[in-house]
């Protein structure tokens, strides 16, 4: 059996894979129009798919860093990003 994008596991998609996919789920859930066993299969796998993409969002966040300056403007080094 060939797997199409709506069937591989979420773990082995893109960001930007899992995010359109989700985007089509919550499109789909929203026009209320998918019977109730269809639903309920669309909301697992929607909320399989926002766990990775926060996954992958945090570990990018984690990567980002601030370049830190001395008091003259000469590069210091970096230190962890704040996103508060």
């Amino acid at each position: 059996m060939t797997e199409t994008p709506a069937t591989l596991p979420p773990e082995t998609m893109s960001f930007e894979e899992a995010l359109s996919q989700l985007e089509r789920i919550v499109a789909e859930l929203e026009s209320g129009q998918a019977p109730l066993e269809k639903s309920l299969e669309l909301y697992k796998r929607g909320a399989a798919l926002k766990a990775l993409c926060e996954e992958r969002l945090e570990a990018a966040r984690l990567q980002v860093e601030k370049i830190t300056l001395t008091r003259t403007g000469q590069v210091e080094g970096t230190a962890p990003a704040e996103f508060n």
